[in-house]
């Protein structure tokens, strides 16, 4: 029986054991399952490779994609994992052999992947969640999960940072030395909280590697508006979140009569420099993720989807979405990098051309995107003014992932019902509950300003760290509160960041993780006061004090 409780609409929030919530099926969930349990025995022989002074550049990278590839809503395609454990067993032995005078003793580093896909599955049945691979003590246990959870995003974020040439040696050793513990049985609760602590530390690391990443290779955000309809002509749109990908696609369909359009998390994009200079990246298509199935029939041009958040293709989908990077679905064509990390998408650029695209210009609007910590602190002076003024009262971080799952109409409201002299930050998907509503400004400054992706959190503890420095203040003590939403391992990670640095009196919904237990969760509120939100009205009295 299949057991999954890694994402925040897990089935009765307790855990997914028939069929995942997000359309994973048994076969894949037990595949994960082993990829992951392989790559805690790579993690050992690597830790011991790295203290004989080996650190192999393909074998770090690698353990990001494969990790990369459990996170949920990213790969749903059972052969890309048959593919991927025999890599990692693969890279494990072939690292045992440059390794002198070592011995490893625990099954994960020595076991042999079954011969076909079946055998595999069955390998992978007992390795789950719930088997005797993990502590017998629950508390444990929710601290093994939570730190693969988080290892599992800094995973994303440190491939992101890798496609693009950035990579820290001290991101790879804590991923390997993070996997080669997970099956320690021997360790106690002090030691379990300190390592998913020094995940959120490794996050934050890996969050500003890829912040350096993106604003080296495009140019810091820029404030963009971003039309919401679009032109009449061929069309592509990009979902995800990778920007290199964007990239070559933009390069690639220059002066071929195609629009290109975001979708999801990829409207940030808009912001970047090297990026909007191409004319024909014209706006923004649809909102989050969880609404491709009734979106994505209804785009009339190709669909390209870069990294997780892919759903069941629905309709004629099917017969226009590609995938690329670890993203994918069994039959859905994938467009594969040559070993230079270049992509040809000339499969998607003729599907764009032989689809009909939009057949007149429709005007919806517009948003405005690229208030990245670059453009916020450049009128720092001004925010700094206006709170001293008492023109600006209080900022909320309104951010996070967005969900089909009722309840996150809270952060709507929230949005809604703050005062006027609030001023809104927000990044992530979490966004689309709020993101084309007209809140004004104060001054001159916003009240909504979208910082970016998920990733961008970084820009927004940048923020935070900054106002904290003009006021002489520590961050609990800013005028600054965090209303957060959670879904999937991205967010886990993000979340331990939070804890590492301090940060106290996090309001997070619209349900707390299943993997958290109560003697765990009581930790953190007494550590770092973090809550369960109530309603809309509720939390902005009770954090405004009125």
């Amino acid at each position: 029986m299949m057991f999954c409780y890694q994402c925040e609409q897990t089935a009765k929030g307790t855990g997914c054991t028939v069929r995942g919530v997000c359309g994973k099926d048994p076969e894949v969930a037990a595949l994960q399952d082993l990829l992951t349990y392989a790559l805690t025995g790579l993690g050992q022989v690597a830790q011991e490779a790295r203290k004989q002074g080996i650190s192999d550049p393909k074998v770090n990278h690698f353990t990001a994609e494969a990790l990369f590839s459990t996170l949920t809503n990213v790969d749903f395609d059972p052969a890309r994992f048959v593919d991927l454990i025999k890599q990692t067993v693969e890279m494990r032995e072939g690292l045992k052999g440059r390794i002198s005078g070592a011995s490893f003793d625990h099954p994960a580093a020595n076991f042999t992947p079954a011969s076909d896909q079946a055998g595999m599955v069955a390998q992978g049945e007992e390795h789950g969640l719930t088997s005797a691979d993990y502590s017998d003590n629950e508390d444990i246990r929710s601290l093994q999960h939570t730190l693969l959870f988080g290892l599992r995003g800094v995973a994303a974020y440190a491939d992101h940072a890798a496609i693009l040439g950035y990579q820290d040696e001290a991101i790879w050793a804590f991923l390997h030395e993070g996997l080669a513990a997970l099956l320690d049985k021997g360790q106690d609760l002090n030691y379990w909280v300190n390592m998913v602590l020094r995940c959120g530390e490794t996050n934050l690391k890996t969050m500003e590697l890829l912040d350096k990443a993106n604003t080296e290779t495009y140019g810091h955000p820029v404030p963009t508006q971003v039309p919401l309809g679009h032109k009449a002509g061929k069309a592509i749109l990009v979902s995800g979140h990778d920007l290199k990908d964007l990239a070559m696609l933009l390069e690639q369909t220059q002066g071929k009569g195609i629009y290109v359009y975001t979708h999801g998390e990829m409207l940030p994009c808009h912001g970047y420099p090297e990026l909007k200079k191409y004319e024909h990246f014209y706006g923004h298509y649809g909102t989050a993720w969880q609404n491709q199935g009734k979106e994505f029939p209804a785009f009339p041009g190709a669909i390209l989807m870069t990294t997780n958040c892919i759903q069941k293709p629905k309709g004629d989908t099917g017969e226009k979405i590609f995938t690329t990077g670890q993203v994918g679905w069994p039959g859905v064509p994938h467009i594969w990098a040559d070993e230079n990390g270049h992509k040809d998408f000339t499969p998607v650029i003729d599907k764009a051309l032989s689809l009909p695209g939009f057949t007149e210009d429709e005007d919806k609007g517009s948003v405005t995107v690229g208030f990245a910590r670059n453009a916020v602190l450049g009128v720092a002076d001004k925010v700094i003014e206006a709170v001293k003024s008492g023109a600006i009262r209080h900022f909320f971080l309104v951010a996070g992932c967005d969900g089909a799952k009722p309840g996150r109409n809270y952060y709507t409201e929230f949005v809604e019902k703050a005062p006027a002299d609030t001023v809104i930050l927000t990044l992530a998907c979490g966004k689309f509950r709020f993101f084309d509503k007209d809140l004004g400004d104060i001054g001159g400054i916003p009240r909504l300003l979208d910082i970016g992706q998920c990733n961008d959190a970084y820009s927004a503890v940048q923020i935070a760290l900054a106002l904290a420095d003009a006021f002489k203040v520590g961050v609990n003590d800013l005028p600054l509160s965090m209303v957060l939403s959670w879904y999937e391992q991205k967010a886990c990670a993000i979340l331990l960041t939070l804890f590492h640095l301090g940060i106290k009196n996090i309001r997070l919904g619209p349900s707390l993780p299943a993997f958290i237990t109560p003697n765990v969760l009581k930790v953190l509120v007494d550590n770092f006061n973090i809550m369960p939100i109530k309603t809309a009205e509720e939390d902005l009295k009770a954090i405004l004090g009125e």
